[in-house]
């Protein structure tokens, strides 16, 4: 099928949108990314709406136009995050916040009134709508706290996930669920609280021309391990630094490499160096990062949980290179790592190569959407007749 635009929009979360889009087109689709506003990874898009230093009245009229002028131009919109153009959010008001606090909630309900108003009028103009959830998006700390022994809710700070952001998920996630042709999650995890239907999708941000590997294991030198948090307390950073102190402190030698704070470009030659990643201890599965880091052909320490894996293709779960970890035995692993032959973990890191190029190739994903996206096109016809 020939002639139909996506667009993928609004976040550029682990650059998963804007190299989805890219491989959609290297199959002959129209397809566009676009991001509200960037943030410190600086993944590339195609459109972004925000800048920086423009103001709020500005930013706003410009959403208001993307919504009201651009959309109409799609033919199928693809949300990511969780959201759409109007990124609304659960918000909470206490007396204490003062007048900050009464502006931060009339702006919450405006982009709240202004998402309804952009369902409404999307489905008012006939364009078919997929979504792909990434993580905090629809992750709740209730559900989480009630049936996962080892969760992210149980270490992050009081507010993270509360009350009214569990509600506020589980409304959008109908709301959005409504309209959706597809729903996707990129984590398995979120397929307990996503409707029934819900897909997982792999990652699909790395192509493998542009991630070549490198297996600097068996270099003559002590081991260098990275760990890139985006939030130390959902990554489980401190349990991972106290563990690599304690092994320091008793003549392991190694070498840390710490990346916090760069855009992605940046990072990149950090990862390139390193022997092995220490990923995240918490959610159950791996993260965008992890993926990059296979690619270069680096062994993943990450906690896999294990009840989320029926949402995974047997052969795919029978592929899993990591070496599983959690925080009780986050030291003990570690000391195994480091005492590992070196040729064990190069091993590792080829094999870990191969389940990138195997489960995480953009296009093989692309060409599975593309033919998600036909299929709507199809039904929507045959309604329409």
């Amino acid at each position: 099928m020939e002639g139909y635009k996506v667009l993928h929009a609004p976040s550029s979360v682990g650059g998963n949108p804007q190299v989805l889009s890219r491989a959609l087109r290297q199959l002959g689709v129209d397809s566009c990314s676009l991001v509200v506003s960037q943030n410190y990874l600086n993944y590339p898009a195609d459109l972004v709406l925000h800048r920086p230093g423009q103001s709020l009245l500005v930013r706003e009229l410009k959403r208001l136009w993307a919504i009201l002028f651009l959309l109409p131009r799609f033919d199928i919109v693809h949300y990511n995050a969780g959201t759409t153009l109007a990124c609304a959010y659960a918000f909470t008001y206490s007396r204490r916040q003062g007048l900050k606090g009464i502006l931060r909630c009339i702006y919450a309900g405006y982009l709240r009134l202004l998402q309804r108003f952009e369902i409404f009028y999307i489905r008012k103009l006939g364009k078919l709508v997929f979504i792909t959830y990434q993580g905090d998006d629809a992750r709740q700390g209730d559900y989480s706290r009630a049936n996962f022994a080892i969760n992210i809710a149980s270490q992050v700070e009081e507010g993270y996930y509360c009350m009214a952001s569990d509600t506020f998920k589980r409304s959008n996630i109908r709301k959005l669920g409504g309209v959706s042709s597809q729903v996707y999650s990129v984590n398995p995890d979120l397929l307990h609280v996503l409707p029934s239907g819900a897909r997982f999708t792999p990652y699909s941000h790395v192509f493998m021309d542009e991630w070549r590997p490198s297996y600097s294991q068996s270099e003559d030198r002590p081991l260098r391990i990275v760990h890139a948090p985006s939030n130390r307390r959902v990554k489980g950073s401190d349990i991972i630094l106290t563990a690599l102190e304690r092994l320091r402190s008793q003549g392991f030698a190694f070498e840390l490499l710490l990346v916090e704070g760069m855009s992605n470009a940046e990072a990149r030659k950090l990862y390139e160096s390193a022997d092995v990643l220490i990923d995240q201890l918490f959610a159950g599965w791996y993260g965008g990062l992890a993926v990059e880091l296979m690619a270069l052909g680096k062994p993943v320490l990450v906690y896999i949980r294990e009840e989320d894996l029926r949402y995974i293709e047997p052969e795919m779960r029978a592929d899993l290179p990591f070496i599983q970890v959690t925080p009780c035995s986050l030291e003990q692993t570690l000391l195994r790592v480091l005492t590992m032959p070196r040729e064990d973990l190069v091993a590792l890191g080829r094999k870990s190569r191969y389940f990138v190029e195997r489960w995480h190739d953009p296009i093989t994903i692309a060409r599975s959407i593309k033919a998600d996206y036909e299929r709507a096109l199809e039904r929507q016809k045959k309604v329409t007749k």
